[in-house]
This record gives structure tokens, sequence and C-alpha cells, in this order.
């Protein structure tokens, strides 16, 4: 009986901890700008600026940000029907590999 008396004061102390602790970890700091996800237009394909942040591929040949590229990388046999990316970019088809985006200056 005496631990049930203690229950609910317990409680609402654990509760009140966990609130404070929770807001003082919680800082109002400017967010960091966000790096470029897409390529700006006109860069030059293969260019280091040639790049798509979100899905770590070249821009000038990602499928899931241009659609419209779809029907040329399946006219060379270059598609995983699968997962819907290209053969040569499908990292679940082939785990080892890796793309590198090109170094500044290219």
């Amino acid at each position: 009986m005496f631990a049930r008396r203690l229950a609910g004061p317990a409680l609402a102390v654990c509760l009140a901890l966990t609130s404070l602790l929770l807001g003082a970890c919680a800082k109002d700091e400017p967010a960091a700008p966000a790096a470029r996800a897409h390529a700006a237009p006109g860069v030059k394909p293969g260019s280091h600026e040639d790049w798509c942040e979100e899905h770590q591929v070249a821009e000038s040949q990602c499928t899931r940000c241009s659609p419209d590229l779809v029907p040329a990388f399946k006219a060379t046999g270059d598609w995983c029907p699968e997962h819907g990316v290209p053969e040569s970019q499908c990292k679940l088809c082939n785990p080892g590999l890796v793309i590198t985006r090109p170094p500044k200056g290219t």
C-alpha cells in the first residue's frame, strides 16, 4: 500500500524531470545552410558541379529527378526494373558499386 501511495508522485516527478531535460536540449540555433541538392542549370555534364546530392549520382544521369531520361537507359539495356533505376546506378543489386563525384575543376 505504501508503494501505491508513492507511485503517483514518483511518476509526476519523473515526467517533470524528463520535460526539463528535453527542454534544455532543444536549442534554437540557426540551421546550417543546406547543401545544394541539385546541379544548377547549364552545368557541364560529368563535371563536379553536375551532381545530384539527394541521389548521389550525376545530375545529368539522375532518372529519379529527370524521369525523361528513363527511355534512354532502357534502350541501352541499362535498367533495373526491380528497383526502378539504371542498373549502372543500382546499389541494391550491386552492393559494391561506388559512384563518386568528380573532383572540383572537372
